[in-house]
């Protein structure tokens, strides 16, 4: 339970690479918020993370192993937190830029596409923010955390 299987070097490692691959994966699927997520996408997280667990831990099942990677896990987290607070630039690669997805009535599908978002799912998430008629969207904002944020027009 308190001894290491593998040096303590490996599980940072592991972690860590780990942690950054997924970052990547996971910024390049687009956003989405845990409340739109999909069943398919919840299904495919838990996947994931029982696939990696192993890739984290290797052969140590201790206690002491299982609590270090989850600190190594936590620090990138709250480290990439502080870094993309201190810097415009870094903040645009790590969390991306709000996207307009509909201006007056004109809908981008362009971005839609880019964003892996559908038209109904965009319709949707217009409905869940009292738009009813894509005509009545002065502007509709995909946020960098997946959330639609929504201006009426003011005649609507």
């Amino acid at each position: 339970m308190w001894t290491l299987a593998e040096p303590w070097w490996e599980l940072l490692l592991r972690g860590s690479l780990v942690y950054l691959v997924l970052f990547v994966l996971f910024r390049l699927s687009g956003k989405r918020q845990a409340g739109q997520m999909t069943p398919f996408d919840l299904l495919l997280l838990l996947i994931i993370s029982n696939a990696v667990q192993n890739a984290m831990v290797g052969e140590d099942t201790s206690l002491v192993g299982g609590l270090l990677v989850a600190v190594v896990l936590i620090a990138w987290n709250q480290l990439l937190g502080w870094i993309t607070s201190r810097s415009r630039r870094i903040e645009d690669m790590v969390e991306g830029r709000p996207v307009v997805l509909v201006h007056n009535g004109h809908v981008f599908e362009d971005e839609l596409r880019r964003n892996r978002m559908s038209i109904e799912e965009l319709r949707g998430a217009l409905r869940s923010e009292g738009c009813f008629d894509l005509n009545d969207a002065a502007f509709a904002i995909l946020e960098t955390n997946g959330h639609l944020s929504v201006k009426m027009r003011s005649a609507a």
